[in-house]
């Protein structure tokens, strides 16, 4: 199971989000990530071994390439954790609708 605290803080940064949205798009190589990015190819690979530690993104070398991906194990993992907090608040917000008189504590 992994550790939410360490994927929601590696997706606190903008640069990482943006290098995810590009991995979730196909398997990229460190320099394709660093276009367009404002921070340095070195900058992008430690970004990358945060998301790896994460859980978001794995790493297949082909060759002399190193293929970054979005690791759909943790991303299914991320997604279905966020869903059950979406669903609690569903529910909360049905009960409040459903019972408008209650007293709210």
């Amino acid at each position: 199971m992994p550790n939410y605290d360490v994927v929601l803080d590696a997706l606190g940064s903008p640069t990482r989000r943006a290098i995810l949205e590009k991995v979730l798009e196909r398997p990229r190589p460190v320099g394709e990530l660093a276009e367009g990015l404002p921070v340095t190819r070195p900058a992008v690979s430690q970004h990358l071994r945060v998301l790896r530690d994460a859980g978001l993104v794995t790493l297949r070398v082909d060759g002399t390439r190193h293929l970054y991906a979005a690791d759909r194990v943790g991303i299914d993992a991320l997604r279905d954790h966020l869903d059950r907090h979406w669903e609690r608040a569903l529910q909360s917000f049905k009960h409040v609708v459903e019972h408008p008189t209650e007293e709210r504590a």
